[in-house]
């Protein structure tokens, strides 16, 4: 997002930090059971970038990504893994008005229909920053999809995006997004757009199978401005967590679930109190199984960079006091989170003199105990250029897919974390939380 220059350093400094190292404390204790990290090759051939990993309810694991075209424009395209295969992989949609942003990326749903929904951003006006959110449903386990909608019409020319989607029913979406029509008028990132020009805002609607909206309402009047936001169903309801911001500047997460029809207030997962005069384009990631749910997220309060984790047993009405995972001015953030069963998968970035790494935790579902940790692999890219890498586990494997960069192009790539019953070796030993 553009910022004036003070903000962008203070952003750069809050995120980036590529030229500081940490010193690792003591590795943890061995693990409890050894792992295998193996190359999990990806579909998506030659360039291709802000990848989308999630699991279907049948069991299957749905991969997006988005590739420039030799002729222009952009597509999206996804393909199915099961039965520890890839099918060919099958075009979402083609624009030539798209906005493309290492950050703000498309996202892939399925629901227990069979249906598959999509959505992804479209320019709106001549502004860097006017765009839309527009979405899309395959009936047909995505040989074909319904034309584009546009969901939000506010008809403003500003930022609408960093979208959550959930299923809300057997055959309809909820979908979250950021919007910035009141900030219609007024530059974003300046004074005036967070202040009398108004500020970032959060909305939700619902969608069904004919691609009718309905419920559409604000649920928060001031967000931060560009932070991922994150769903994940619970037995109570869908959950939804997301960087709030209040007039004091502190840009702590939050959470609020649809009950009966209705958002709760949103609450705190933890009073970080992180004040932060520039958003940090560093969302929350959400998990959640029945009545439990699990929210990671990066912060710098108090100048002191860490990734937490916080566990809640009430659908996230309580969040216990969160563990860090990582600390220290390596840490970047951009964090990933996963269920399986009564394990927990927590993946995120650093990165310091030697280059950007991508680790990844696993933790019991209580948080309890010391968690087994890798570093799955040493990107070639730095920086923004390696966007926000993807997490999702079943059967006790943990998979990942992100973007590194290789002779100056973005390419996906992909790991597979399992069990290793004939190893009688830990994993590779790797850095426990940093201390300053």
């Amino acid at each position: 997002m553009r910022k004036p220059i003070l903000l962008a350093l203070l952003l750069l400094a809050a995120c980036d930090r590529a030229a500081t190292t940490s010193t690792p404390a003591a590795a943890p204790a061995p693990a409890e059971v050894p792992y295998r990290i193996s190359d999990w090759p990806l579909p998506a051939v030659g360039a291709a970038a802000q990848p989308d990993l999630i699991l279907a309810p049948d069991g299957a694991l749905l991969l997006s990504w988005i590739a420039a075209q030799p002729e222009g424009g952009h597509a999206l395209s996804f393909a199915r893994f099961d039965g520890g295969r890839w099918n060919a992989p099958r075009r979402i949609a083609y624009g030539t008005d798209w906005f493309v942003n290492w950050a703000d990326t498309p996202h892939l749903a399925a629901t227990a229909d069979g249906a598959l929904w999509a959505h992804w951003l479209r320019r709106t006006a001549e502004a860097a920053y006017a765009y839309d959110v527009v979405l899309t449903r395959s009936s047909d386990g995505g040989t074909s999809w319904s034309d584009a909608i546009q969901v939000n019409d506010d008809g403003t020319a500003t930022e609408h995006g960093f979208v959550s989607l959930w299923p809300q029913a057997r055959d309809a979406i909820g979908i979250a997004w950021l919007d910035g029509r009141n900030m219609a008028g007024a530059a974003h990132g300046d004074e005036g757009g967070h202040g009398g020009g108004g500020a970032m805002t959060l909305r939700t609607a619902r969608f069904d199978a004919a691609m009718r909206k309905s419920g559409e309402s604000e649920l928060d009047p001031r967000t931060c401005d560009c932070c991922q936001t994150d769903a994940a169903m619970t037995a109570r309801g869908p959950l939804l967590t997301y960087r709030d911001r209040d007039g004091g500047e502190i840009r702590d997460v939050v959470v609020s679930r649809l009950d009966q029809g209705v958002w709760t207030l949103p609450r705190k997962v933890h009073d970080d109190r992180w004040k932060m005069p520039a958003c940090p384009v560093n969302g929350p990631a959400l998990a959640a199984r029945d009545a439990r749910a699990w929210v990671a997220w990066y912060t710098a309060a108090g100048d002191a960079p860490k990734i937490r984790i916080a566990h809640s047993a009430d659908a996230g009405d309580t969040f216990a006091a969160p563990r860090d995972a990582d600390q220290g001015e390596a840490v970047q953030g951009r964090v990933g989170i996963a269920v399986d069963g009564e394990t927990v998968w927590l993946s995120w970035l650093r990165e310091d003199a030697q280059g950007q790494s991508l680790w990844l935790a696993r933790y019991r579902a209580d948080l309890s105990g010391e968690p087994q940790r890798w570093r799955i692999a040493m990107l070639q890219g730095r920086g923004r250029a390696t966007g926000f890498p993807q997490l999702a586990a079943k059967a006790g494997v943990a998979y990942l897919a992100w973007t590194d960069v290789a002779d100056g192009k973005p390419m996906l790539r992909g790991a597979r974390i399992a069990r290793r019953a004939e190893a009688v070796t830990p994993p590779p030993a790797t850095p426990a939380p940093a201390t300053r």
